[in-house]
């Protein structure tokens, strides 16, 4: 995966640091539209997946939107260079603060999770005399296979409005003089592989969209939401994820309505893969059942292990000795929980060894903390 010449820039390169291929991400995002354009679908890009400057400039080269979940996003976004007429603004929580950032800069949509946000949102546009345009968040009740915590569609979750609740969303709709709904918006959860949910979320999207119909309701587009997963396990394997597959699911399953758009908002599977997590072995220390890799990146840099009990490809890219044994693998963090991976292979490794950990592109960087008073991680392309 790495050359020769890029594995010996990495042992002249302070540690640790992400690592972006940058070549990856653009055969990525090649495939990303080249798949969606063939129904004229709309990918917005999701910055909370990474929002790294250098990679949203790659992003907007291809003609990507973006899907925002802060103000400061918002900004970001249109630092990159990315129109306003293809930013969406989700997000349970939304601060007047942020939503004036939306208004002031007319972006494309604000998708909207309660009744409560309609009603800010009205107020504030008629205070700045514009007309918001949104989207119902609607819970599509959709059980994802995937980690509990990155499962956003069931009615136990914060997020959408639930589907008893859109009779009153009609009603107070109807009051609401500067909100203007042109669409609907749903999204299931992250790091799902298993497709077969996403035809599932197509058929309720087609009773919602049914008992709208029946409220003499069409709206301009649909929007699926994200969550295609990619390949934590083998990631050499399947560097790009299938893309095919994906958009014709929708193609094949989702009906829409005559000049109805349809909209989504992927982020992993679009710069999962680009991104390395580079380290050095600090110390060996010896355990009881396996010995400790220590190394110099912690959950500081990478959360996701400690938070989700994550798993990422560990690799180390400079053993000198090819022989198989099994490490716990640790950073230097003071928490237990400061944990890479118990029991990986590894070849044998030893202090100043160059460690890989693969697939880091989405909430990798994005997530970094400074607990500890540690540093931010730097980045390199």
């Amino acid at each position: 995966m790495f050359s020769p010449e890029i594995i010996e820039r990495f042992k002249n390169t302070p540690t640790p640091f992400y690592y972006y291929d940058l070549e990856l991400l653009n055969e990525t995002l090649k495939i990303v539209t080249e798949e969606s354009s063939k129904y004229n679908y709309h990918v917005h890009y999701a910055l909370k997946a990474n929002s790294n400057l250098e990679i949203l400039d790659v992003i907007k080269s291809h003609g990507l939107g973006a899907d925002c979940v802060s103000g400061n996003e918002i900004v970001r976004a249109i630092e990159s260079g990315i129109t306003t007429e293809k930013i969406a603004f989700a997000g349970v929580g939304k601060s007047d603060e942020e939503i004036n950032t939306g208004l002031e800069n007319d972006i494309f949509c604000f998708n909207c999770e309660s009744i409560p946000e309609l009603i800010v949102i009205d107020e504030l546009a008629q205070k700045k005399n514009k007309i918001a345009k949104v989207a119902l968040r609607i819970n599509p009740n959709v059980k994802a296979k995937t980690h509990h915590y990155i499962t956003t569609g069931l009615e136990e979750h914060k997020f959408g409005i639930n589907r008893w609740e859109l009779e009153d969303v009609i009603k107070i709709l109807k009051t609401l003089k500067n909100i203007k709904l042109i669409g609907l918006h749903f999204h299931i959860g992250s790091q799902i592989t298993d497709l077969s949910n996403f035809k599932g979320l197509c058929l309720r999207v087609n009773e919602i969209q049914e008992w709208f119909y029946e409220h003499q309701i069409i709206v301009d587009h649909i929007n699926v939401g994200g969550g295609l997963g990619i390949n934590y396990e083998n990631p050499k394997e399947e560097l790009i994820p299938d893309f095919k597959s994906y958009f014709k699911l929708f193609n094949d399953f989702l009906e829409l309505r005559p000049q109805q758009e349809l909209h989504f908002e992927l982020g992993r599977s679009i710069v999962g893969q680009c991104g390395t997590l580079i380290s050095k072995v600090l110390y060996i220390k010896k355990g009881i059942n396996t010995n400790f890799v220590i190394i110099d990146a912690g959950m500081t840099e990478l959360i996701r292990p400690a938070l989700y009990q994550a798993f990422h490809k560990v690799e180390n890219l400079t053993s000198i000795i090819d022989i198989n044994e099994r490490y716990d693998v640790v950073g230097p963090i003071c928490e237990s929980s400061d944990c890479f991976g118990k029991a990986l292979v590894l070849h044998t490794t030893t202090r100043g060894d160059i460690i890989a950990i693969h697939s880091c592109g989405a909430y990798g960087e994005v997530m970094a903390s400074q607990y500890n008073l540690r540093k931010l991680p730097r980045s390199i392309y």
